[in-house]
C-alpha cells in the first residue's frame, strides 16, 4: 500500500494519520517458528536483520502478517547510516552490527491474524485489530494513529527531532489495496544555496551534449568545502542547455579544486569514491566554482566527516546573487530535537 505527496496535512479527508517512519518497508510473515521478513520490492530481509527473527517469534502472534517498518535508532533518535550498513556482503558484519545496535520493528498494518485476512477490512477494523494485537514491546512497536489534523499537523513538527520522516494518511473505510498509491503522505522539505562544484555527463549521450547531474558543495566551520549530494531533475532540453551553460566552466575547472589532488586527502567527503556500493570511482568533471543553486531537500544523513543530502535534490533557483564561499553548512535546519523513546513505548498515542 503505498502514498502519494500531498503540501500539507488535509483536514475534512477522513483520514487516520500516522507518523511516517523513515527505515526499510517491511512486511512481516509469522507461521509458528517461520519468519520471513519481506522487503517492499519482494525481496527477503532476513539475512540482514537475524535478530529480527528472534524479536518477531517472541513479540509476536504465532500466525500473522503486518506491514511496518524497520528502524534502526541511536541516541535517543532513528539513524539511517547505521540501518543502511545493514545491507552488507559479509554475514559476519552483519551478525556484528546486529548485536551492537539491534533493530525495532514498527507495525503500523494488520494484513493477515490466524486464519483471518484483513485486506477487505476498512482501515479502522485493521487498527483496531492491530491495538489488541500489537502492543509497545522491546523491540515490536506499534505506530502512533490520530483522527485529528491537528495532533498530525503537531507530530509533523515535533517527531522530526526523533529521525522520523512526515506524516501518512491512511483512508478510514477504505480496505489495504497493495501497489496503488491510497494513502497521502506530508514529508519536510527545506532549501539550501549550494555551490556547484562538478557535474556529470548523461548517460547514453554522447559526453559534452547533455548533463545528467550537478554536483553540490557545502562549506564547513573551518572553510573546507565536502561534496553534499547532487540535482538532476531536469527535462532533456534543459540537460543540453545546462551542457551548453556550463562548458564554459569547465576550462580550468581542475586548479586548485578542493575535491582533487593533495586538498582531496583531507578526510572530507569526495564525489565519485568507492565504497560499498560501488566498486570503482564514478566519473566526474571539475568546474570553476562560480554558480550558486538553491535546492529543495528532505534529509540529511551523516555527520562524518559532514552531512550530506540523502536523496538527489530538486532544483529551485539559480543564485546569482550568492558568492559560492558563503554557501555553508550553518544554513541547514536541525530540527528540535524530540525523545523518540516517548513514541516507541507509547506515551504518544
Amino acid at each position: 500500500m503505498l502514498a502519494s505527496p500531498v503540501d500539507g496535512v488535509p483536514e475534512g479527508a477522513d483520514l487516520m494519520f500516522e507518523p511516517k517512519w523513515d527505515g526499510f518497508r517491511c512486511l512481516v510473515f509469522r507461521d509458528g517458528d517461520e519468519v520471513v521478513l519481506q522487503s517492499r520490492s519482494g525481496k527477503p530481509l532476513n539475512r540482514y536483520f537475524p535478530e529480527a527473527e528472534e524479536y518477531v517469534r517472541a513479540e509476536c502472534p504465532d500466525r500473522v502478517v503486518l506491514d511496518g517498518e524497520l528502524v534502526v535508532d541511536r541516541d535517543g533518535r532513528l539513524d539511517w547510516d547505521a540501518l543502511g550498513e545493514r545491507v552488507h556482503p559479509a554475514a559476519s558484519r552483519v551478525r556484528k552490527l546486529a548485536a551492537e545496535n539491534p533493530s525495532r520493528f514498527i507495525a503500523f498494518d494488520l494484513l493477515a491474524s490466524g486464519d483471518r485476512s484483513l485486506l477487505d477490512e476498512p482501515g479502522r477494523v485493521r487498527r483496531q485489530a492491530l491495538v489488541e494485537l500489537v502492543g509497545a514491546g522491546e523491540r515490536v512497536h506499534r505506530t502512533p494513529s490520530t483522527q485529528d489534523p491537528a495532533v498530525a499537523r503537531e507530530w509533523f513538527t515535533l517527531f522530526e527531532g526523533a529521525g522520523l520522516d512526515g506524516i501518512i494518511g491512511k483512508p478510514l473505510d477504505g480496505p489495504y489495496t497493495p501497489n496503488k498509491r491510497t494513502m497521502v503522505k506530508v514529508k519536510h522539505s527545506r532549501t539550501a544555496d549550494c555551490v556547484v562544484a562538478g557535474l556529470r555527463w548523461h548517460t547514453n549521450t554522447e559526453p559534452g551534449t547533455a548533463v545528467g547531474s550537478l554536483l553540490l558543495g557545502l562549506i564547513d566551520a573551518n572553510g573546507v568545502m565536502h561534496h553534499a549530494g547532487v540535482v538532476g531533475s531536469f527535462t532533456a532540453a534543459r540537460r543540453r542547455e545546462l551542457a551548453e551553460e556550463f562548458s564554459p566552466l569547465l576550462d580550468r575547472g581542475e586548479l586548485d579544486h578542493p575535491w582533487l589532488g593533495d586538498q582531496a586527502g583531507d578526510g572530507r567527503r569526495l564525489p565519485g569514491a568507492v565504497n560499498r556500493w560501488r566498486s570503482a570511482e564514478a566519473t566526474w568533471l571539475p568546474l570553476r566554482r562560480e554558480r550558486v543553486v538553491e535546492v529543495a531537500y528532505d534529509h540529511t544523513e551523516g555527520a562524518n566527516p559532514a552531512p550530506r543530502f540523502r536523496h538527489t535534490t530538486q532544483f529551485v533557483r539559480w543564485r546569482p546573487d550568492r558568492d559560492p564561499d558563503s554557501c555553508r553548512y550553518d544554513q541547514l535546519d536541525e530540527p528540535t530535537r524530540f525523545d523518540l523513546g516517548a513514541i516507541l513505548t507509547g506515551e504518544v498515542r
